[in-house]
C-alpha cells in the first residue's frame, strides 16, 4: 500500500541559477545590482511619460493634482495663468489720472 517508491531526483544539479538550494556568496551584489536596474528603468518610464503626457482638460486651480508637479504642459498652463494673474494685478494697481 502506499504510494510507491521514492521518486527518484539527482543528489547534485547544476544549473544556471544554482541549483536546488543555492544560496550564492555574491547574493546580495546580485540583489543591489537587480534593484539599481530595476529603479533605472522605472525612473525613464516615468520621465517618458511625464513628457509626453497630454491633456485636453487642464485641472482645476487650487486642487491637489499630483502630477501637477511634473507634467510640463501642466507647469506651463500653470505660469500661464500665474502671469495672467499677476498682469491683471498690476492693471488694476496702476493709479488713474484724472
Amino acid at each position: 500500500m502506499g504510494g510507491g517508491g521514492k521518486v527518484p531526483y539527482p543528489k547534485h544539479v547544476w544549473s544556471p541559477a544554482g541549483g536546488w538550494y543555492s544560496q550564492p556568496k555574491n547574493w546580495k551584489a546580485n540583489t543591489l545590482v537587480l534593484g539599481l536596474a530595476m529603479v533605472g528603468i522605472t525612473g525613464l518610464a516615468w520621465r517618458f511619460s511625464a513628457e509626453h503626457e497630454y491633456r485636453d482638460k487642464m485641472p482645476e486651480q487650487g486642487r491637489f493634482f499630483p502630477s501637477r508637479y511634473w507634467s510640463k504642459q501642466i507647469i506651463e498652463h500653470d505660469r500661464k495663468i500665474k502671469a495672467e494673474a499677476e498682469a491683471a494685478a498690476a492693471a488694476n494697481s496702476k493709479p488713474v489720472e484724472g
